[in-house]
C-alpha cells in the first residue's frame, strides 16, 4: 500500500521506487537545481501516461525545499519568501488582477495554512475602483476564504464561482495544506503548480478541483505539506503494524508552524503579484 502524498517529487519517487527501474516513466520529465541556497525541484507532466503513472494532471509542479528555515539559520525567512515569490512569478505569467483563495478549515491547525496565508495578503481591489492603476507597483488583487462544505453547506468552488463574478481575475491562486509521504518535508517545503489543485485529495477527502477547465482563468495552486501518512512512519522505523487507512501525523508545534508558514506563502505572494514591492513595506501594508 502506497502511502498518500500531494507532492508530485515524491509520487515520482514512489512510482521508480515500486517500478524496481523496471518500466520506463514516459511522460514525466524532472529536473533539481540550487537557487540562492535553496533547492528546488521541478517535475513536468506532459502527457497521459505521466498523469496515469503519478496521479496528477499535466503541468508544472515547482518545489522548494526550505532546509535552511526549518535549521533557523539567519535570514532563512526572507529566502524562502523571496524563492517562493520567484516561483509563483514564473507560473503566472502576464496578468494585471488576480484572485487568492485560501482554501481549508481555520479550526482544524494542519488544515489552516489557506487562512492563514490570507492573513498576509495585500489586498487592494477596493483601492482600486477606476480601470487605470491606482497605487503604482501594486496590482489589482481580492482574497476570499470560502471554507469547507462541513461548515457552509456549498462546495468552495462555487462560492469561488460567485467571487470572481465581481473580482473578474485573469488569474486564480489557490493556496492550501498538502500532504506528504516524507516526515521530513512537513512545514519546510512549498509545492507550486499550475496544473491546478483537488482539495482533500492527499487525505482521501476529495472535493471539486480548482482549475482551469472549471474556473475558465489560469490557476495556480501553491500548498504546504502540514500532514504525513501514518503508513510512511511506521514503514520507515520498520515496522510491519497494520495501520488504518486515512491515519494522519503532524507536528507538535502545528500551531506556530502553520502560522509561520502561513506568513511566508503569504507574504511570497505579495512579492510575486505586487511587483513594486520590496520584502520590507510588506509589514506596512498589513499593519
Amino acid at each position: 500500500m502506497q502511502p498518500r502524498t500531494d507532492l508530485a517529487m515524491e509520487a515520482k519517487a514512489l512510482y521508480e521506487r515500486s517500478a524496481q527501474e523496471q518500466t520506463k516513466l514516459s511522460g514525466v520529465v524532472a529536473r533539481e537545481q540550487e537557487k540562492h541556497g535553496v533547492r528546488m525541484t521541478v517535475v513536468k507532466i506532459t502527457s497521459a501516461e505521466g498523469e496515469q503513472a503519478l496521479g496528477k494532471p499535466r503541468g508544472t509542479y515547482i518545489t522548494a525545499e526550505l532546509e535552511a528555515l526549518s535549521r533557523r539559520e539567519p535570514g532563512s525567512f526572507s529566502t524562502a519568501v523571496r524563492t517562493v515569490g520567484r516561483a509563483l512569478r514564473e507560473l503566472l505569467g502576464p496578468c494585471k488582477q488576480a484572485l487568492v483563495v485560501g482554501l481549508g478549515n481555520r479550526d482544524i491547525t494542519p488544515d489552516a495554512i489557506g487562512p492563514e496565508a490570507v492573513k498576509n495578503l495585500i489586498v487592494t481591489r477596493h483601492l482600486q475602483e477606476g480601470p487605470d492603476e491606482a497605487l503604482p507597483g501594486l496590482m489589482r488583487v481580492a482574497a476570499c476564504q470560502p471554507g469547507v462544505l462541513g461548515q457552509t453547506g456549498i462546495e468552495s468552488l462555487e462560492l469561488v464561482k460567485c467571487a470572481m463574478q465581481t473580482a473578474q481575475p485573469d488569474v486564480v491562486i489557490v493556496i492550501d495544506a498538502l500532504a506528504a509521504a516524507e516526515p521530513g518535508r512537513l512545514f519546510r517545503t512549498v509545492q507550486l503548480s499550475d496544473s491546478g489543485i483537488v482539495p482533500g485529495s492527499g487525505v482521501g477527502n476529495s472535493r471539486q478541483e480548482f482549475s482551469r477547465r472549471t474556473l475558465g482563468v489560469p490557476v495556480i495552486a501553491v500548498g504546504v505539506p502540514t500532514v504525513v501518512d501514518a503508513i510512511s512512519l511506521f514503514r520507515q522505523a520498520e515496522l510491519e503494524l497494520d495501520v488504518p487507512r486515512g491515519v494522519l501525523v503532524t507536528m507538535q508545534d502545528v500551531d506556530a508552524r502553520v502560522r509561520e508558514m502561513g506568513r511566508l506563502v503569504g507574504y511570497g505572494c505579495d512579492l510575486a503579484l505586487h511587483r513594486g514591492l520590496s520584502l520590507g513595506e510588506i509589514p506596512t501594508f498589513l499593519s
